[in-house]
């Protein structure tokens, strides 16, 4: 057994949804924050808390911070291109308010959503190692819990949806991800949709009107339950 695969173990079950500032469950992931701290020291360069009310009936569930994005601001899916479609989009379907100005002190506010990530710390190039999802996703079984009107979830990509069905303790072979499929567990609704990274926006992945039908939806889901 190597010295990384030893050092990387399974956490306890948080009392809290959110890691504390130094959590120290992924080795690699630390040393990648320490890196940035002295780097960027005035950057948030830490587990980026989930953001929204808790009474909300709709989750979005990401990958993981973007370096220069969540991991600077503090805030989910702000200070990257992924957050200008995300949150117009909140916005267009009632589920934010206010104006998203890409930095954590403007005037947006969600309104019956609240927005986490599978993985809570950033990871280099954006990819997050089996361990370090297996590791955060007590965090994310945490966050879920904690939602009592919770009825929809949107997962942002395969990875988003692997972990929300593993912290549900469901079977992966059971709901196969795809753009715009739909999973019911128990009462839940999963959404699935790619994520709204540039790169698939840039290539054609996603488009605009396809990431809107996906909302679309949630919001004809949440609407129908009155």
């Amino acid at each position: 057994m190597s010295a990384l695969r030893a050092a990387v173990f399974e956490p306890p079950a948080p009392v809290e949804a959110e890691p504390e500032r130094d959590c120290p469950f992924c080795p690699r992931l630390v040393a990648f924050r320490e890196h940035w701290r002295a780097a960027e020291p005035d950057w948030h360069n830490a587990p980026v808390p989930s953001f929204g009310p808790v009474d909300g009936r709709l989750l979005i569930v990401g990958l993981a911070p973007g370096l220069r994005g969540a991991n600077r601001t503090g805030r989910p899916f702000t200070g990257d291109y992924a957050g200008e479609l995300l949150y117009s989009t909140l916005i267009k379907f009632g589920f934010a308010t206010g104006v998203f100005e890409a930095r954590s002190d403007d005037s947006l506010k969600l309104a019956d959503s609240r927005l986490t990530n599978a993985v809570r710390c950033v990871p280099p190039e954006n990819k997050p190692t089996t361990d370090e999802m297996r590791n955060c996703r007590p965090f994310l079984a945490a966050t879920i819990g904690l939602l009592p009107s919770l009825s929809a979830i949107v997962a942002l990509g395969k990875i988003a949806h692997d972990q929300v069905l593993a912290a549900h303790g469901e079977k992966l072979s059971r709901y196969k991800f795809a753009h715009g499929a739909v999973h019911r567990l128990g009462e839940v609704v999963l959404f699935d949709s790619y994520h709204c990274s540039r790169y698939n926006t840039n290539t054609g992945v996603l488009t605009t009107p396809m990431f809107h039908a996906v909302f679309a939806k949630v919001r004809a889901h949440l609407d129908s339950l009155g």
